[in-house]
């Protein structure tokens, strides 16, 4: 199995090239400072695997993966990284990569990780998965909102009554009320405020109109 490390951190290489060299099937042959680097590398080498950082100069990870896989829609990337928000992970994995790994997991876990993806298979690690799935449900609620609906939630957070919100978007009032019961229902909570309070938690409305 033959490996491409990508990592800005010199010590972050050799620590786990060092680990790998010592298993009898696997191989680093090559490594890269930065993305553009790293996606050069990987064009030129064609490894197994791709063991690549997020954050980089030049091109960072995410970035690297993209341009990596559009030339080469083969290739399998493994995201090692010490970040754990959905900032980082929802991209990356957006873009393709195979697996995401954290650098404070065991050296073991790791390499198993690795062997995963070259093998053609997912390795999310648990706690990325958590993360993951979380974001998911929340935003498996307000995605089921339609334009009008979220029209009118913003509204509702201005502190409009149904009929302002009715003459404000020229319809009827019972429009308006058939419009508020989806939203509470689509949202699961019981009244206008847990629902403007749910707007304001995942960003649906500035928070100066609460």
């Amino acid at each position: 199995m033959k490996i491409l490390l990508i990592d800005d951190h010199e010590m972050v290489r050799l620590g786990l090239k060092s680990y790998l060299d010592m298993q009898e099937d696997v191989e680093v042959i090559a490594e890269a400072s930065n993305g553009r680097e790293g996606v050069e590398k990987a064009l030129e080498f064609r490894p197994d695997v791709v063991v690549m950082d997020i954050v980089m100069p030049e091109m960072d990870g995410i970035e690297a993966t993209l341009e990596l896989l559009k030339k080469w829609k083969e290739a399998k990337i493994v995201i090692l990284t010490s970040y754990l928000d959905n900032e980082k992970i929802s991209p990356v994995l957006d873009a393709g990569a195979r697996g995401y790994l954290l650098k404070t997991s065991s050296a073991d876990t790791i390499l198993a990780g690795i062997r995963k993806v070259a093998k053609g298979e997912l390795a999310i690690e648990t706690e990325v998965k958590k993360k993951v799935e979380n974001r998911r449900n929340q935003l498996a609620l307000h995605d089921e909102l339609t334009a009008r609906e979220r029209d009118i939630l913003g509204l509702l957070a201005k502190g409009y009554e149904n009929q302002r919100i009715a003459d404000e978007l020229f319809i009827s009032l019972k429009t308006v009320k058939t419009h508020v019961s989806n939203i509470l229902a689509k949202l699961e909570v019981s009244d206008r405020t847990q629902a403007v309070v749910y707007a304001f938690q995942h960003h649906l409305v500035p928070q100066e109109e609460i």
